[in-house]
């Protein structure tokens, strides 16, 4: 049996959650720029993925899966414009972008992501 390893464990959900080379991240969102522009918010969340992947020993190159919120699809191409830059050529991960209210009104976007270690 494999073991469940569970990181930063809050009430309701856990930072993160490692299941064999498996990690599965809960949702970041803007830390630094919480009245910035889209594309400033999405920068903030990329270096905070960035970051956490460094932590376990992965990095963006190693990115399976990732959800995107956006808190008004008109931001799509904007948020875009950062993600394209970000992303490993030849290695994007499977993705899905909707449009949703989120849970502060001053968060333009979320980014949740699942990577191999």
């Amino acid at each position: 049996m494999t073991d469940i390893r569970r990181i930063g464990i809050a009430a309701r959900y856990s930072d993160l959650v490692i299941l064999g080379e498996t990690a599965y991240f809960s949702g970041y969102v803007p830390e630094t720029t919480l009245h910035g522009s889209v594309a400033e918010q999405t920068r903030d969340i990329l270096g905070q993925i960035e970051q956490s992947l460094a932590e376990i020993g992965s990095d963006k190159s190693r990115l399976l899966q990732a959800t995107i919120w956006l808190a008004d699809i008109a931001s799509y191409d904007e948020m875009n414009s950062v993600w394209d830059a970000w992303v490993v050529p030849g290695q994007a991960p499977a993705r899905v972008c909707v449009e949703s209210r989120l849970a502060d009104p001053d968060y333009k976007l979320e980014i949740q992501v699942t990577a191999a270690l």
